[in-house]
């Protein structure tokens, strides 16, 4: 009877150490997340993607805030999974977005999501055909909007304005 209490007390100690191992790796995932810094994340895009266009000979973006306005609603949407990660919805926000400005003669976007920092994300889009062209396109204003779920996880929305 001694030696079962004392392989019950073991097995015991071994699933609470082993518990506590996953709640420590789960807070230093959760740490990790944290260390991405949401209050400057949309500024440090644009300060990225404007000494990328610098360095190809392009104007600088600037920030529209009906473009963030419209960005920001479109993370939102997919973090609470309203509208599919994508592009579901672009003519919609940029109707909106003319609404506001009038006359807009281009449009594009990029959509990430990870747990990516700025300069990752930015470099992700760089290395995608068509994410870069949107970034070398011949625009003039930006809106940028970054959501965090729950779990970490980062959804990125750029819109890109020819006005």
């Amino acid at each position: 009877m001694r030696n079962i209490v004392t392989i019950l007390l073991a097995f015991l100690f071994l699933t609470n150490f082993s518990a506590c191992a996953q709640a420590k790796d789960l807070h230093t995932r959760v740490t990790n997340y944290n260390k991405i810094n949401l209050a400057t994340l949309n500024t440090d895009i644009l300060t990225l993607i404007n000494q990328h266009r610098k360095e190809m000979g392009l104007n600088e973006l600037q920030m529209l805030n009906v473009a963030n306005t419209e960005a920001q609603h479109h993370s939102v949407d997919m973090v609470k999974g309203t509208t599919p990660f994508g592009h579901d919805g672009f003519e919609s926000r940029i109707a909106d977005i003319r609404k506001v400005t009038g006359f807009i003669s281009g449009a594009a976007e990029n959509v990430a999501y990870g747990n990516l920092t700025a300069a990752e994300v930015v470099d992700g889009w760089l290395h995608s055909p068509g994410h870069k062209k949107n970034i070398e396109g011949n625009y003039n204003l930006t809106g940028i909007g970054t959501v965090q779920r729950a779990d970490g996880v980062i959804f990125f929305t750029q819109i890109f304005i020819k006005k």
